[in-house]
C-alpha cells in the first residue's frame, strides 16, 4: 500500500464501482456519499496508485497490517476532512503566449467575440505571440498554470493546441503538452486543434489541406515513434465563417455549384489517425455542427450555446458528451447552453474551464459555481459533471472521476462542514482545499 487517509467524516464517491462510466438524468443528483459523524472513515491506496479500500478506518488498518508492509505506507490524518474525486477539466487551452487583458475593456464596451477578432485581437493575436515564443518559454508558462490547476483540485486535464495554426507552431505546442514533469503530476489528455481559426493570408480550404495532408500525418509519424502519445483527440472550431460543417450544393449564377465546408473532413481525418472527435460546436451561431458530430460518432462536443432541439435528441441517442463551459458564456455575455434541457433529455453533461486568454479561469470550483448559478445545475449535478462525466468525455470514465476500488486514486481533501462548500464559497477554494492527491501521491506544488 502507498497511502492511508484517516479520520474522514465524509467521502463523496460519486459511484462506488469501476464499471459505471457516466451518469445521466436524475442519476447525476443521486451520487454515492459516505458519512460518519465520528470521523472514522478512511481511504487506502495500493502501491499502484489505485483505490484499494474505502470505508471504516479499523478495516483499513487490518488490511495494512495483513500486507506486512505497513511501515512503508504514508499516513495522512485528515482531521475530520472530506474526500471528493479530483476534478477532471474537460476543455482547456493552456499553452499560449501573450496577454489579452486589453480585450476585456472592448468586451465590456459591447464588442462581440468576432468583432474583437476582426480588430486584430482574439485567437490571431495569441497565435502571433505563440509563434514568436520558444518551446522552453511555452513549457515554463504551462507548468506554472498546471501548478495552479493542481492546487485548485484539478488532477486530469483535456488540453488543446490551436494557437499555432501552422506545422511548426502546432507541433511545438503538442510537444509542450506531451512533456512529463514528475514534480507537476497533472495528467493531460492532449487535443490537436489546428483548425482553431483560419490564419491571415490563408483560406478555409488551404488550412484544411495543410491539416489533413501535413499536420495530422506528422502527428501520426511522431506517435509511431513513441512520441506525442497523449495526443488523443481532434478538435475543430466548427463555427460560421471559421470552419463550417460539410460540403453542400447551392445555386450561383443559375448553376448548381458545390460549396466545400471542412469541419467534417478534418474530424474524419483525425478519426482515421486514431484520435477521438472532441470539438467546438454551436457556440456563436447554429450551423448544424452538433448534428454532424453525432452522425460521425463524436465522443464530445463543447459550448452548445446555440444547440437545436434536434441536436439535443441526436446527442442523447449517440452518447456524445456535452462539455459545457460556463466561464465563456459568462464573459462573452452569451445565452448559456440549455443545461436543464440537455440533462432532462438524457444527454451526458460534463464541465470544462475553457481556460484560455479570453476566459482566464483555471479553477473548477469556480466553474461549478457558475454552472449552478447561470445554468441551473444542482450542486451534485455540477460535481458529477466536473468529475465522472468529464472523465468520460476524454475516455477515462472507468478509471477516473470517482472514489471507488480499482480506480485511479485522484482525490481532494476538503476542510469544511460538508462537501458543498467547495462550490458554495465563491472563489474561496484555496481555503477549502487542504490536500490534493494524484495516483495516491500527495501533490506538493
Amino acid at each position: 500500500y502507498r497511502l492511508l487517509v484517516k479520520n474522514l467524516k465524509q467521502v463523496v464517491q460519486i459511484v462506488d464501482d469501476d464499471t459505471t462510466e457516466f451518469l445521466v438524468g436524475d442519476r447525476m443528483s443521486n451520487i454515492k456519499i459516505l458519512n460518519d459523524a465520528s470521523e472514522s472513515l478512511a481511504i487506502l491506496v495500493d502501491s499502484k496508485g489505485k483505490f484499494a479500500y474505502i470505508g471504516d478506518h479499523s478495516e483499513a488498518e487490518e488490511l495494512m497490517s495483513s500486507s506486512g508492509d505497513s511501515e512503508a505506507v504514508r499516513i495522512l490524518d485528515s482531521n475530520g476532512g472530506i474526500a471528493i474525486p479530483g476534478f477532471v477539466d474537460g476543455h482547456s487551452h493552456p499553452v499560449f503566449a501573450g496577454d489579452r487583458v486589453h480585450e476585456f475593456a472592448m468586451k465590456l464596451a459591447g464588442a462581440t467575440y468576432m468583432e474583437v477578432q476582426q480588430a486584430g485581437g482574439g485567437i490571431m493575436f495569441t497565435t502571433n505571440k505563440t509563434r514568436e515564443a520558444s518551446e522552453k518559454e511555452l513549457r515554463s508558462d504551462f507548468e506554472e498554470i498546471a501548478k495552479k490547476m493542481l492546487r485548485s483540485g484539478t488532477t486530469t486535464l483535456e488540453a488543446k493546441s490551436g494557437y499555432g495554426l501552422n506545422v511548426d507552431a502546432e507541433m511545438k505546442m503538442l510537444r509542450v503538452l506531451a512533456t512529463e514533469n514528475p514534480a507537476i503530476p497533472l495528467e493531460v489528455s492532449a487535443t490537436f486543434c489546428g483548425a482553431h481559426a483560419v490564419p491571415k493570408g490563408s483560406t478555409e480550404a488551404e488550412q484544411t489541406r495543410m491539416i489533413c495532408d501535413e499536420l495530422i500525418p506528422q502527428i501520426e509519424s511522431e506517435k509511431k515513434m513513441g512520441n506525442l502519445t497523449n495526443v488523443e483527440n481532434i478538435d475543430v472550431f466548427c463555427e460560421k465563417d471559421v470552419f463550417e460543417v460539410e460540403s453542400r450544393y447551392c445555386i450561383a449564377n443559375f448553376q448548381l455549384k458545390k460549396v466545400f465546408f471542412f469541419s467534417q473532413k478534418i474530424l474524419k481525418r483525425g478519426q482515421e489517425a486514431g484520435m477521438a472527435v472532441n470539438f467546438h460546436a454551436e457556440e456563436l451561431k447554429y450551423i448544424g455542427g452538433v448534428e454532424m458530430g453525432a452522425r460521425i460518432g463524436a465522443r464530445a462536443m463543447s459550448h452548445l450555446e446555440e444547440i437545436s432541439e434536434e441536436g439535443i435528441r441526436l446527442m442523447s441517442s449517440s452518447g456524445s458528451v456535452a462539455v459545457l463551459l460556463p466561464s465563456t458564456a459568462f464573459i462573452l455575455r452569451l445565452t448559456p447552453p440549455p443545461a436543464r434541457k440537455l440533462i432532462g433529455n438524457g444527454v451526458i453533461v460534463a464541465l470544462g474551464s475553457d481556460f484560455n486568454p479570453n476566459a482566464y479561469c483555471f479553477a473548477m470550483p469556480m466553474i461549478m459555481h457558475f454552472a449552478c448559478v447561470t445554468m441551473k445545475l444542482s450542486m451534485p449535478e455540477a460535481l458529477t459533471a466536473a468529475t465522472l462525466n468529464s472523465a468520460h468525455s476524454i475516455g477515462r470514465g472507468k478509471t477516473h472521476g470517482a472514489i471507488a476500488k480499482g480506480r485511479n486514486a485522484d482525490f481532494v481533501i476538503l476542510s469544511a462542514n460538508s462537501w458543498e462548500h467547495i462550490i458554495y464559497r465563491i472563489a474561496a477554494h484555496g481555503d477549502v482545499i487542504r490536500h490534493v492527491i494524484k495516483n495516491g501521491n500527495v501533490v506538493e506544488v
